[in-house]
C-alpha cells in the first residue's frame, strides 16, 4: 500500500510521451496511480511499498550511450512489474534477453498473434490489432519467461515469467488505438491483487482529512479564478473547514469576455464569508509592460497574483496563513517535477515568488482534470461549472504572443468570445450542453480560444488595402490536458468564426485555424 492510504502502481517514466496517459489509465481503473523519474533508486522504489510497477516507453534503443535506466535492483525485489515499448525492452536487456534492431521498425496498427492461455493475454483473441510505435524489438525472452505475442516483425511482442510476476508488451496498451489494452491493464492489476478503492468519493474523504489535519483552526484564502479548478478546490476546502476560508477572485484585466459578473453571480456562495473581489487590472498590466518572452509572463503574474492574495489575506482575512490552490497533476508535471523537463512554468507552480507569505493547501495536486471533474460532480457542483472550459491563470497574456497591451487584450478578448459563441451556437461546449442530451466529452470541444500573434498581414476591407493582425483559432479535443487533437469543426462553424471576427473586430484582417496536436504543440501558445 502506497503513502496514499491506497494500493499504488508507480509509472516509471523512460521518457515516454504517454507515461501520463498510463497513468489515466490505472486511475481510470480505480486504482491510484503515480508518475516517478527513471533514476528512482530501488530503496526509495521499495519505501513506497508500492503494488506494481509500469515501465513506461521511450524514444531511444536500450544501447544507445544516454538511455534511460533504472535501478537494476527493481526487477528482482520481488514488486510485480509491466514494461511497455522500451519498458520491455529494458526489461529483456536487464534479465539477459535479447534487444535488436529488426531493420523493419513498426509503426501505427500492427495485426499481433497471442497465445491466449497466458497469464496477462488470457482469453483474448488469437488475432487482434495493436499500436506500435518502435525500431528495435526483443529477439529472445530472457530465461524463464514465456512469449506470449509475436508480430510478422517482433518474435517477442510480449512476454511473462508468472512466478515472478514480470510481465511485458512490444505494444502500447494505454492508447485508445489497441482496442484491447484495457483489458491488458485490467488483467495486470488483477493478476497482482491492486484493490480499487480510488473514486471521486474517497478523494474527497482523504482530502478533507488532510486539510483539516494540515490547517487546524488557522484562516485560508482560496484564489478563486472561475475555473473547475478552483472552484472544485474551494468547494473542498469549504467542506472541510467551512468559514475559515475566504475565497478571492482577482480581476487581473487578463480574463475573458465579462468574466467578472460570471465569477460574482455563479462563485458567491461557495465561501461562507463570502466572495472578495480585487480590481488589479493596472498593476497586471504595469508588471507585463514591455514583457514578450513567456516564461517572464508567466512568473510575473505568478508573483503579482501572490502579493495581491497577502494584501487580501491582511484586508479581509486576518492574516489568513493558508493560501488554496486549484493546482493539478499536469501543471505539476508541465512545470518540471523532480527530473522531468520543464514544458513551461505554470504560474501557480513553477512562477510562485521564493518569499510568499502563505503556507500552500493544494488538495487536487495529484488529480488529473478529469478526476477534478468527477470530484467536482460528486460535490455537487453544477454542470456549467464542472464542464467549464479550461482558462489559464495567466489569462489572455498566454493567448497574446509578444507584450500584452490594453489594446491588444481587447482584440483577442473580442476574438475569443466570438470564437466561444459560435461553438456554443454549435453544440459544441458540453458546459452550454444540460440533462441528459448531455454527450459524452468526446463529443465536445474540451478548450477553444483566440491567439494573437505578433506579426501583421495584408488585407483588403472595403476595397481598401489594410495592414492588420491574424487572428488564430484554436480548439481540441482531449480528456485530460496532457494529450490532445485538434477540434475537426464543420466548415460552415469555422466561416462563421471568421467572418465574424474580421467584421466585428477592428484591426484583424485574417483568421487561421491551428490544427497542430499535442504533442507536438501544447494546447496554449504560451
Amino acid at each position: 500500500m502506497g503513502t496514499t492510504g491506497h494500493d499504488t502502481v508507480l509509472v516509471v517514466d523512460l521518457g515516454a510521451q504517454y507515461a501520463q496517459l498510463i497513468a489515466r489509465r490505472v486511475r481510470e481503473r480505480h486504482v491510484y496511480s503515480e508518475i516517478v523519474p527513471h533514476d528512482l533508486p530501488a530503496s526509495e522504489v521499495l519505501a513506497r511499498r508500492p503494488a506494481g510497477l509500469i515501465l513506461s516507453g521511450g524514444p531511444q534503443s536500450v544501447y544507445a550511450e544516454h538511455a534511460p535506466r533504472i535501478d537494476p535492483e527493481i526487477l528482482t525485489a520481488g514488486v510485480p512489474i509491466l514494461g511497455i515499448c522500451y519498458g520491455q525492452q529494458l526489461m529483456a536487456v536487464e534479465l539477459g534477453g535479447e534487444v535488436t534492431r529488426t531493420g523493419r521498425p513498426e509503426y501505427g496498427r500492427t495485426a499481433l498473434a497471442v497465445q491466449s492461455d497466458s497469464a496477462l493475454l488470457r482469453e483474448q483473441p488469437a488475432d487482434q490489432t495493436v499500436w506500435m510505435s518502435h525500431r528495435d524489438a526483443v529477439t529472445r525472452a530472457p530465461d524463464g519467461f514465456r512469449v506470449i505475442a509475436s508480430t510478422a516483425d517482433t518474435p517477442v511482442a510480449g512476454f511473462e515469467d508468472v512466478g515472478r510476476q514480470l510481465y511485458g508488451v512490444q505494444y502500447h496498451p494505454e492508447v485508445s488505438h489497441t482496442p484491447l489494452g484495457g483489458v491488458v491493464l485490467d488483467t495486470f492489476l488483477t493478476l497482482i491483487g491492486a484493490r480499487r478503492t480510488w473514486t471521486a468519493h474517497s478523494m474527497i474523504a482523504q482530502q478533507v482529512d488532510a486539510i483539516r489535519e494540515t490547517v487546524g483552526g488557522d484562516r485560508l484564502v482560496c484564489g478563486l479564478s472561475g475555473g473547475v479548478d478552483s472552484a472544485v478546490a474551494a468547494a473542498l476546502v469549504s467542506d472541510a473547514v467551512g468559514d475559515q476560508l475566504t475565497c478571492v477572485f482577482v480581476d487581473h484585466g487578463l480574463l475573458r469576455h465579462d468574466e467578472r459578473r460570471l465569477v460574482e453571480e455563479a462563485f458567491g456562495a461557495y465561501s461562507d464569508s463570502g466572495l472578495v473581489v480585487i480590481k488589479a487590472a493596472d498593476r497586471f498590466l504595469e508588471r507585463l509592460a514591455g514583457v514578450v518572452d513567456p516564461e517572464v509572463k508567466r512568473k510575473r503574474i505568478g508573483t503579482e497574483f501572490i502579493r495581491v492574495f497577502e494584501e487580501a489575506a491582511r484586508d479581509h482575512a486576518g492574516d489568513a496563513r493558508f493560501l488554496v490552490q486549484g493546482t493539478l497533476y499536469p501543471d505539476v508535471i508541465e512545470s518540471g517535477h523532480g527530473t522531468a523537463s520543464t514544458i513551461k512554468s505554470h504560474h501557480n507552480v513553477g512562477g510562485l515568488p521564493a518569499d510568499m507569505a502563505f503556507e500552500l493547501v493544494e488538495p487536487l495536486r495529484w488529480l488529473f482534470k478529469d478526476e477534478v471533474r468527477r470530484v467536482g460532480e460528486e460535490l455537487g457542483l453544477p454542470p456549467e461549472i464542472v464542464w467549464r472550459q479550461p482558462f489559464p491563470g495567466p489569462g489572455l497574456a498566454v493567448r497574446i504572443i509578444g507584450e500584452v497591451t490594453a489594446q491588444r487584450l481587447a482584440l483577442v478578448r473580442a476574438a475569443d468570445h466570438i470564437v466561444l459563441e459560435e461553438l456554443r451556437r454549435a453544440g459544441l461546449d458540453r458546459a452550454a450542453a444540460t440533462g441528459d442530451a448531455v454527450p459524452g466529452a468526446a463529443d465536445h470541444v474540451w478548450q477553444s480560444f483566440a491567439v494573437l500573434p505578433d506579426v501583421r498581414a495584408v488585407g483588403v476591407q472595403g476595397d481598401q488595402r489594410t495592414y492588420g493582425y491574424p487572428i488564430i483559432v484554436r480548439a481540441v479535443t482531449s480528456e485530460d490536458a496532457m494529450t490532445a487533437d485538434f477540434a475537426r469543426l464543420d466548415w460552415d462553424v469555422l466561416e462563421r468564426i471568421a467572418n465574424r471576427i474580421v467584421g466585428e473586430v477592428d484591426e484583424i484582417n485574417r483568421v487561421a485555424y491551428d490544427i497542430t496536436s499535442k504533442p507536438p504543440g501544447t494546447i496554449e501558445w504560451e
